[in-house]
């Protein structure tokens, strides 16, 4: 399966995490322990329904008239290799679970939502029409049975490739710089004509914007797909799904000396007028999905880490007692936020390059 490197990430061999549960809402504690197959989860009047309505809209606006993918629910946002379905996160189709999801890692925003639908819908339309095997697929964007790795190199910033998704996703694979092409020509108001003018990846744009309305009329070659994993055969209890399915960072940010950085970015308490005080910890949480975001989208850097140095950041905050100024408080989190883009680029650096460590 083609899966996006998705909120709940499949952890490393040997990895394991301990989940904080008690983050959950206390309304929905009591799911922890059911089997995710034993909810009787639905597409159908769930909070999805509204997503691919939009989604089939965007489509039909585009003038691809008969191409309409299956949805179906799974572990994580996905697209069976050649197969025209696209599977949605589970925790998606009950608030209840959303909720869970939310408090264990960030559930995605509407506008994520929607980012992740039309890449998936691009592996889906790449399918449906079975585009890969042409020989102009292939000029374009290279070989479609190249081996697919996670882990892969990329060039931060190369014109060569559409940015969509966080960490430059386009570079990961072929079947990926298609999906992510066709997300960026269907995303309404992207203006990709202006954004991507003389650079080297608009052949690509114009290439899709070109076969989309050769297709436009024309039924797909593979009109359904099969899926693979659906909700139904997951036997894991929603507790044992995020012990499995959950990537621990803490280990790979224990070591940074954060003390002193940190007191050259926030104030000591006695510093600063207590009715212009505010903990730092808790202005890094306030900001904390927002700056995971930015910093993984810009750095490439997996999310994961960046959250987990983020939430390191905070712990250390309150441990040390750091407040920060209300009257600078935008000053904080840009500098903040320089700091952690800093140590995560030293975290990829150093991944390139064995030889070098994050400091």
């Amino acid at each position: 399966m083609q899966q996006l490197e998705s909120n709940s990430s499949e952890p490393a061999q040997g990895e394991k995490r301990s989940i904080d549960f008690e983050k959950a809402p206390r309304d929905v504690q009591h799911l922890l322990p059911v089997p995710i197959k034993e909810l009787g989860l639905k597409l159908e009047g769930s909070p999805i329904e509204g997503y691919v309505e939009q989604l089939f809209k965007e489509l039909d606006a585009k003038g691809l008239k008969h191409f309409r993918p299956a949805f179906y629910l799974t572990s994580e946002w996905g697209c069976p290799s050649e197969e025209p379905v696209i599977g949605v996160p589970f925790y998606l189709a009950d608030r209840r679970l959303g909720a869970i999801e939310s408090a264990l890692n960030d559930l995605e925003s509407e506008r994520e939502i929607m980012m992740y639908m039309r890449h998936e819908a691009g592996h889906a339309f790449n399918y449906a029409y079975e585009l890969y095997n042409t020989e102009e697929w292939h000029e374009l964007f290279g070989p479609f049975r190249r081996p697919y790795r996670d882990r892969y190199s990329f060039v931060p910033f190369s014109k060569n490739y559409v940015r969509h998704i966080a960490g430059w996703y386009a570079q990961k694979h072929p079947d990926e710089d298609f999906a992510e092409t066709f997300a960026v020509w269907l995303t309404p108001g992207s203006k990709w004509r202006q954004k991507y003018k003389n650079w080297p990846a608009m052949k690509k744009l114009r290439y899709m914007d070109r076969i989309c309305h050769e297709v436009g009329d024309v039924h797909p070659k593979r009109p359904l797909g099969e899926t693979d994993f659906t909700v139904e055969d997951m036997e894991e209890t929603i507790a044992e799904f995020y012990k499995q399915h959950s990537r621990d960072e803490s280990d790979l940010v224990a070591d940074l000396a954060l003390d002193s950085d940190l007191d050259d970015i926030f104030a000591q308490a006695a510093e600063v007028p207590e009715d212009r005080a505010k903990k730092a910890g808790a202005v890094v949480m306030q900001h904390r999905k927002e700056i995971v975001d930015k910093v993984s989208y810009w750095t490439g850097v997996r999310r994961s880490l960046v959250k987990a140095l983020v939430e390191s950041i905070a712990a250390k905050a309150d441990e040390s007692n750091l407040v920060v100024d209300r009257n600078r408080e935008s000053e904080h989190i840009v500098e903040l936020t320089t700091y952690i883009t800093t140590l995560s680029m030293n975290f990829f650096v150093g991944r390139r390059r064995p030889t070098r460590k994050m400091a």
